[in-house]
C-alpha cells in the first residue's frame, strides 16, 4: 500500500547570507496524521513552516504541501492549507459571527455559502452562544478557538498549527487539544509546532526533534521515548547499603548507576523493557539491600528532548519561536523584500 503524504520536504535548506537556518530538513507526513515539530528556540521550525506555507523560499531542496510543490506552484498550496499562527489574528472589535464572515469573504465564499460556513464553525467550537458579543471582551482560551475556526473556512487539507496553545490555561488547552484530536479524525492532516512537550505527547502521530535545523530524530511518542529507556530508583535504608544497590543494578542492567548518598538514592537506565520492577525489588532483596522506596518508569517526552538536543524546552509557553539565526518569529517578524514578493 503506498502512503500519501500531506508533507514532504527532502534535503529542505534555507541561507540568509553566511547563517544556516536549515541544513537539509527531511519531513513526510502521511495524509490524516498529527505530526509534532518540536526543537529548541533556533532549531529551524518556524524557518520550515515558512517555506511550507509559501511565505518564504528555500535556498536549496524539495518541499511538496498536499501533493504541490511550494516554489513551483504556490499558489495551490494556499489553496489547500490552513495557518493558524501562534498569537491570535481575530478582530478585537468584530463579533466573533463577524470575524469569520470576514475570513470566509476573504476567502471567497459568497453570501448565503460565507454566513453558512461561519455559522457552522461557531457552533462547532462552542462559540454560538458569545457569538455576536465583540470578540475583545472573550477568554483567551474563546478567541484561540476562533482563531482555528477561522483557519478551517476553506476546509484546508493541511492545517499548520504554530504554538496553538500558548498563554492558555489547562482548562482552555484542552478544548484545543479536543478540536484537534476530532480535525484528525476527520482526515485533516495537522503539522503542529509547539514547545509543550505534553501537548506533542497528547496530539502527535509522529514526532520529528528538529536541531541545527536538520531532523534530529524522527519517530512516534512512544518509540522516541524507547531510544532512551525507562528509569529505575532506588532508596534504601541506610547509607551503606548505597554500593550494594548499585551493585545489583549495575548487574541487572548493564547501565551506569547515579548513586547520591545524601537522599541514600540510587538510579539507572534501563534498556531492557522485559526487565520489571518486582525482579528489581527481588534481586536487592536477595542481595540483603534494605529498600525503603523503588520505582520503574518510563522516560517523559522532555527527558528525550533533552538527551537528543541538549536544550531545555521553554514549557511555560511564554517565549515565542524564533528562529534566532534570522531574527524573525511567529506572527510579528520580519520578513525581506523577496520574501514579501514571493508571498504576495
Amino acid at each position: 500500500m503506498t502512503t500519501t503524504y500531506a508533507v514532504l520536504s527532502e534535503g529542505l535548506r534555507k541561507n540568509y547570507g553566511e547563517i544556516h537556518a536549515l541544513r537539509g530538513l527531511d519531513l513526510a507526513v502521511p495524509e490524516g496524521t498529527v505530526c509534532g515539530l518540536l526543537g529548541p528556540n533556533g532549531a529551524g521550525k518556524t524557518t520550515a513552516v515558512r517555506i511550507l506555507t509559501t511565505l518564504t523560499p528555500p535556498t536549496g531542496g524539495r518541499a511538496l504541501v498536499a501533493g504541490h510543490d511550494v516554489t513551483r506552484d504556490p499558489a495551490a498550496v494556499r489553496r489547500a492549507i490552513g495557518v493558524t499562527g501562534q498569537y491570535a489574528s481575530v478582530d478585537g472589535d468584530l463579533t466573533g459571527r463577524e470575524n469569520l464572515r470576514l475570513f470566509a469573504r476573504l476567502a471567497g465564499l459568497r453570501g448565503p455559502a460565507r454566513r453558512a460556513r461561519a455559522d457552522e464553525l461557531l457552533e462547532r467550537f462552542g462559540l454560538g452562544e458569545a457569538a455576536d458579543r465583540v470578540a475583545g471582551t472573550w477568554s483567551g482560551g474563546m478567541r484561540r478557538r476562533l482563531d482555528l475556526a477561522a483557519g478551517l473556512i476553506t476546509r484546508p487539507r493541511v492545517l499548520f498549527l504554530d504554538e496553538p496553545t500558548t498563554g492558555l490555561d489547562p482548562a482552555a488547552r484542552e478544548q484545543i487539544w479536543t478540536a484537534v484530536r476530532r480535525l484528525s479524525e476527520e482526515g485533516t492532516s495537522v503539522l503542529l509546532t509547539t514547545q509543550y512537550l505534553e501537548e506533542a505527547d497528547r496530539l502527535a502521530d509522529e514526532i520529528v526533534v528538529v536541531d541545527g535545523g536538520r531532523a534530529a530524530a524522527t519517530g512516534t511518542p512512544a518509540r522516541l521515548k524507547a531510544r532512551i529507556g525507562a528509569r529505575a530508583e532506588v532508596t534504601v535504608a541506610e547509607r551503606g547499603a548505597v554500593a550494594r544497590a548499585a551493585a545489583v543494578l549495575d548487574r541487572l542492567t548493564g547501565g551506569l548507576p547515579v548513586l547520591d548518598e545524601e537522599r541514600l538514592t540510587v538510579g539507572v537506565t534501563v534498556l531492557d523493557d522485559t526487565l520489571t520492577l518486582p525482579r528489581i525489588i527481588r534481586e536487592l532483596d536477595a542481595a540483603g539491600v534494605p529498600v525503603t522506596d523503588a520505582s520503574l518508569r518510563p522516560p517523559t517526552l522532555d527527558e528525550v528532548f533533552l538527551r537528543l538536543t541538549g536544550a531545555r524546552p521553554a514549557i511555560t509557553g511564554t517565549e515565542r519561536d524564533t528562529d534566532a539565526e534570522t531574527g524573525t518569529g511567529t506572527g510579528t517578524g520580519t520578513t525581506t523584500e523577496a520574501d514579501q514578493e514571493y508571498a504576495a
